[in-house]
């Protein structure tokens, strides 16, 4: 599905859900505690598996937005993830005028720092 904005002169704009997907996914690795944004290996609640690892669903077109992460042993879950609803949806909106009504973060692993080497 593709969002259209008919505000462009001489022409008009067509903005796909992937170019918004990688967006988000893109915002989401910014924030310190994000591992990867990486597809569910195990169902949530028995409605994911296997699945994208952003998800956006358009409706009159305002974006709500899910994102599956895998973040990093030690951090603060509740706070990494609303880092990361503030920033995909300042991101998204900023850069596509596409309103984003909710960020929903799925904690899809956890997974531990790789030790720095010494030289």
């Amino acid at each position: 599905m593709d969002v259209s904005n008919t505000c462009v002169v001489n022409g008009s704009l067509q903005i796909s859900t992937e170019v918004i997907a990688k967006i988000a996914r893109m915002a989401a690795l910014e924030i310190e505690g994000v591992k990867e944004v990486s597809p569910a290996t195990a169902g949530v609640k028995g409605l994911l598996s296997k699945s994208k690892s952003v998800a956006v669903s358009l409706n009159d077109d305002v974006a709500e937005l899910t994102l599956q992460v895998v973040v990093f042993y030690g951090a603060k879950i509740p706070s990494v993830c609303e880092k990361v609803q503030k920033n995909v949806k300042a991101a998204v909106q900023s850069m596509t005028s596409i309103t984003v009504s909710r960020v929903n973060v799925i904690v899809a692993g956890v997974q531990v720092r790789p030790e720095a080497t010494a030289e």
